[in-house]
């Protein structure tokens, strides 16, 4: 929804973004039965006793990862004309690549220089998670937020840049552990280079 020229309540509450997103329900026995075929597949035995309860276990983990915490996206009026930039830097964040179903995790700094409305500062760190716990791809990611403080606080500037490193690199093919991604959306004023940009890591 975006910020209109009408005047405003002192409060004001979006749509909720979870919504918005449409997650899938998860089919936690469907899902406990394909894992259990899955280990089959790989040739494990699942009534092996140290196998018996891994199927729930990582049907369990997966649901656990896939689903964000619920939570309410109240804006504030920027009564006081606030003009500097508001920046959460080392945000923590885990997702899971969407390729081969692996992790990748790291930090997330994500700022905007507010127009008329204000957030919370714990909501930019639960919009990160509401994106991140989903089957992603980090240049998604970090658009997705970028677009959801736009949409959400019609701001005069967004930055978001994530750092993470990714499993599908370190434990798997070029198995290069410790790599870090870094991906970057600016928008706004905060699009061309100068001291608002360089606040961000």
């Amino acid at each position: 929804m975006s910020i209109t020229s009408a005047p405003l309540p002192d409060m004001l509450t979006f749509e909720d973004p979870q919504s918005s997103l449409a997650a899938p329900e998860i089919d936690l026995p469907r899902a406990q039965a394909a894992i259990a075929e899955f280990l089959r597949a790989l040739g494990r035995d699942e009534t092996d006793p140290h196998l018996v309860d891994t199927p729930r276990r990582v049907a369990a983990a997966y649901a656990q990862m896939l689903t964000p915490r619920e939570t309410s996206w109240t804006t504030f009026p920027n009564d006081d004309g606030y003009q500097g930039l508001v920046l959460v830097k080392d945000i923590p964040f885990h997702s899971l690549c969407q390729h081969h179903l692996l992790p990748f995790r790291g930090v997330a700094h994500v700022g905007y220089l507010p127009g008329t409305r204000l957030f919370g500062f714990s909501k930019l760190a639960r919009g990160v998670e509401l994106f991140s716990r989903d089957l992603q791809v980090q240049e998604r990611l970090t658009q997705q937020i970028a677009d959801w403080l736009e949409n959400t606080l019609a701001p005069r500037g967004v930055g978001v840049v994530m750092e993470a490193e990714h499993m599908c690199m370190s434990l798997r093919g070029v198995q290069t552990s410790g790599t870090l991604t870094r991906t970057s959306v600016f928008t706004g004023l905060l699009s061309d280079a100068g001291p608002l940009r360089e606040q961000f890591p």
